[in-house]
């Protein structure tokens, strides 16, 4: 009996251990879940800009890379982050949803911080016929975007910039033509699109612009990069030595990346580095650029640690650029940092002002990205805008060396300032158009005669491309056909004889030659075709540009390219790199292919209901 009530109060007091453990281990796994659930998703930091544009009605907020690790397929970053979706974006909701992980795996949150554009919608020729941007020659976007890539993840959408990414690789424009004395060569083509519906017979014009340098010319006479000798440099070096600048991929690989530059410095520039944390210091005076021991020492001591205190470090190093400023050569401040500016920013517009106002006294600023996680791509794309600058992300030092040794030239000299586009497309051969990219480039109508607009600076050797979807009279379009086709304006002018019925458009380009001086102004007609151009015909580098501008609105999941898809992209690329007249030197092109392979890779299958390319019947 004793025995017996003995085994049921152990049995009892086992019970009560074992219910107790288990309401323990319930009560920490449901804390974990509570925590990981709760946690918000997109999480501002206060080192991000929430300041939008007035013409952008979503308010601006950074896009987070975060997510569980799925056994089957990859999703992108803006999937594993987003809630919600914006209507210029393809869902794949479906798919995503017979994706079962086997464990979940949180990934660290990320705060990188993208401007969110829309992109570009269609307009009808007869409500609106004329196209205004700036040029924009940053390439930071593209380099960003192979690193999400390599690391086995899609980018953000917010993260991929059409423009940068086609404006990233050089270009021959051996068809081009130099109007006036102005100093850049223009060239156009017109190409059947590869990416509308079956029905559709849409083309692509494409706007191409190369610099050359008329003041400084090397010693072979050639006006490429390679070949001109730049004007003397004084250059600041302004480095964010800060606590979220120590991982590999942000102040060492910076420190790798400025080593390699001061190879490439003579003794007639100057160059000062500037450092900024907790507080800021001169840690490198102005000195000679041929001591390079004395720079690499200086940039071989640097190490991070501390807050951001962007605001002062600025102003420290244009105090310093000021000192050794150079009338007729190149004043910049090159600023290499994550953008996480956390302590002494009172307001973004005050900084950008300062920016504008030592732009104007002729002190650039570029700036070089680094690293990910509180990468603030947004910040610093502004900051380069705005000081006449360009903006870079460095990925590894093969990166730093086209930035900042095959390309020096078309980095640090500029030869035409403030250039800015204009098409007037002519409503009697064009019934639709958009620009591809360039959403945070376009202007006002007007404000391409008004000089004290600013916009992009082109550099020595640099070419520019910008392309447009055209839909000819006559074709199918994106909208319906009205009942009242003209109104009383259109037939006024109608009626009247129209010597340039059979021009396409007409392309009007506006640059300066320095920086205060006033713009000059060069033009020229584009002449429409009454046939077809088929896209395997047309010049390589075209060719080329539209296999990068599909790449890119597909990880846009863009709306306007129907059934194009990454696989079309690596078909049109290498298809342009059979000619025996082009070359890759750098491998530049070939590694673009390979990046169209690792999104297809990465790319979650889904059901595709959605209309079918031309692309898919012929390569036009």
């Amino acid at each position: 009996m004793l025995l017996s009530h003995s085994i049921r109060t152990r049995t009892y007091k086992l019970n009560r251990t074992v219910l107790l453990i288990s309401a323990i281990t319930s009560i920490g796994l449901s804390a974990c879940s509570t925590q990981q659930m709760s946690k918000p998703v997109a999480e501002t930091s206060s080192s991000t800009v929430s300041q939008q544009p007035e013409t952008n009605k979503e308010p601006s907020a950074p896009v987070v890379v975060s997510g569980a690790t799925p056994v089957v397929g990859i999703v992108s970053a803006d999937h594993a982050s987003n809630s919600t979706n914006s209507p210029n974006m393809l869902t794949r909701s479906a798919s995503q949803s017979t994706v079962m992980p086997s464990s979940i795996r949180v990934a660290p949150e990320a705060r990188d911080n993208y401007q969110k554009n829309a992109a570009n919608p269609v307009h009808r020729t007869a409500d609106m016929s004329v196209a205004t941007l700036s040029i924009d020659t940053d390439t930071g976007s593209y380099a960003n975007v192979r690193r999400y890539l390599n690391e086995g993840q899609l980018p953000p959408t917010a993260a991929v910039r059409v423009e940068e990414m086609i404006n990233y690789f050089p270009y021959d424009f051996s068809n081009s033509r130099r109007l006036g004395r102005a100093p850049f060569v223009v060239e156009t083509e017109i190409v059947d699109s590869p990416w509308d519906k079956v029905e559709q017979g849409n083309q692509i014009l494409k706007v191409g612009i190369k610099a050359i340098d008329t003041m400084y010319p090397g010693q072979s006479g050639k006006t490429d990069s390679t070949s001109v000798q730049l004007p003397p440099a004084n250059l600041v070096f302004l480095v964010d030595v800060s606590g979220s600048m120590q991982s590999q991929d942000k102040l060492p690989l910076a420190k790798s990346t400025l080593n390699l530059l001061s190879k490439q410095l003579r003794a007639e520039d100057s160059i000062s580095i500037v450092t900024y944390s907790g507080r800021t210091q001169v840690v490198l005076p102005a000195t000679r650029g041929n001591d390079v021991a004395t720079i690499q020492a200086a940039i071989d001591g640097l190490q991070a640690a501390g807050s951001t205190n962007g605001e002062d470090a600025l102003k420290l190093a244009y105090a310093q650029a000021s000192k050794s400023l150079k009338k007729g050569s190149i004043n910049r401040i090159l600023m290499l940092t994550d953008g996480d500016f956390n302590v002494g920013i009172s307001d973004v517009d005050e900084m950008l002002n300062l920016v504008k106002a030592k732009r104007n006294r002729g002190i650039s600023l570029s700036t070089i990205g680094f690293g990910r996680g509180n990468l603030n791509d947004y910040m610093m794309e502004q900051m380069a805008d705005n000081g006449n600058g360009n903006y870079s992300y460095i990925d590894s030092l093969t990166e730093a060396k086209k930035v900042l040794s095959d390309e020096l030239a078309s980095t640090f000299n500029t030869v035409a300032s403030d250039v800015k586009i204009q098409i007037e497309f002519n409503p009697e051969q064009v019934e639709e158009w958009r620009l591809i990219g360039y959403e945070n480039r376009v202007l006002a109508e007007q404000d391409f005669n008004n000089d004290k607009v600013d916009a992009g600076e082109l550099g020595a050797g640099k070419a520019v491309v910008a392309l447009f979807e055209i839909t000819p009279k006559g074709q199918t379009g994106t909208f319906a056909p009205r009942r009242y086709k003209e109104n009383a304006a259109q037939n006024t002018r109608k009626s009247a004889k129209n010597i340039n019925s059979t021009e396409l458009g007409f392309l009007k380009i506006r640059y300066k030659a320095t920086q205060n001086s006033k713009s000059q102004l060069i033009d020229i007609p584009i002449k429409s075709i009454s046939k077809s151009a088929p896209l395997n015909k047309a010049h390589p580098d075209t060719q080329f540009a539209v296999a990068v501008a599909g790449f890119g609105q597909r990880l846009q999941q863009s709306p306007y390219i129907n059934n194009w898809q990454y696989t079309d992209s690596k078909q049109l690329a290498n298809q342009s790199l059979s000619y025996r007249t082009v070359s890759d030197p750098n491998g530049l092109r070939r590694g673009f292919v390979q990046l169209t392979e690792l999104a297809d890779a990465l790319q979650p299958a889904v059901n595709n209901n959605t209309h079918p390319s031309k692309q898919k019947v012929s390569m036009k």
